[in-house]
């Protein structure tokens, strides 16, 4: 059985919301399609091999975990770099999508560095962004919708160039403002949406192994999967956003 290499950046210290079942999903729809999934997980100050790495994953984590990530991935930002340019998977959500950006200026003021991965910065605002989210997605021909749940303080504004991963349907999205969603550059995706996001949006799942697979020299098509309870959930998290959404428009009414 051919394998797919997944590293799990900092586990222990980047697990917010529900994150962890990313991973669990990432792995049991690599099995689905034919691939043993090898997951490592990288703990700060281990070394990181990018060259037999398919997919990074990297979850959310508190202000005080994203100073500690920053600096540990900052010694490693040139062989990123040079990974990401020629094709790496990198899935990181919330605090982690932050930080591949310029800098994170937290409520106090201080000023985090980022990695200047992606061409935004976020800075904090003055309340949490918090409920279920709905966005439509251009990375698939029609459209595709995504769902998860955000709860951030943070308001991340992306440069003119970089393309958001969605538009708004429901929910607020990266600062609530201009109904943009996460972030994508070449086979990098950043998002906000917890929940866990991939197991209701299988087709995000696959298209992250998809791109995995390509980065380590394997590209073949992907099976068929029968994605019927996916996609219920999938449905039923719209309908739950929805609702809310009405509730909250008669609230003010």
């Amino acid at each position: 059985m051919a394998s797919i290499t997944i590293y799990h950046l900092y586990p222990d210290h980047l697990n917010l919301y529900g994150d962890r079942g990313n991973m669990l999903a990432l792995c049991r729809r690599a099995e689905w399609h034919g691939f043993k999934a090898e997951v490592v997980p990288v703990k700060p100050g281990e070394a990181i091999d990018f060259r037999r790495c398919g997919l990074l994953f990297m979850g959310g984590g508190q202000d005080s975990d994203q100073v500690m990530v920053a600096r540990d991935l900052s010694r490693r930002r040139a062989e990123l770099l040079e990974a990401i340019e020629a094709g790496l998977a990198l899935f990181a959500v919330c605090g982690s999508y932050q930080l591949l950006g310029h800098y994170y200026r937290s409520a106090s003021g201080d000023k985090i560095e980022g990695l200047a991965v992606l061409d935004l910065y976020t800075e904090a605002g003055a309340k949490r962004l918090i409920g279920n989210a709905v966005i439509s997605c251009p990375l698939w021909e029609p459209a595709r919708t995504l769902v998860g749940f955000e709860n951030h303080a943070g308001k991340t504004y992306l440069g003119s160039d970089l393309q958001p991963l969605g538009h708004v349907l429901s929910g607020y999205g990266n600062n609530g403002e201009d109904k943009k969603e996460g972030a994508v550059y070449k086979n990098v995706v950043g998002t906000y949406l917890h929940g866990s996001l991939l197991p209701k949006n299988p087709w995000l799942t696959d298209y992250l192994l998809q791109k995995a697979l390509e980065f380590m020299g394997k590209p073949v098509s992907l099976k068929e999967l029968d994605d019927s309870m996916e996609e219920r959930a999938h449905r039923e998290a719209i309908r739950i956003a929805a609702s809310k959404k009405h509730k909250r428009h008669s609230t003010r009414a």
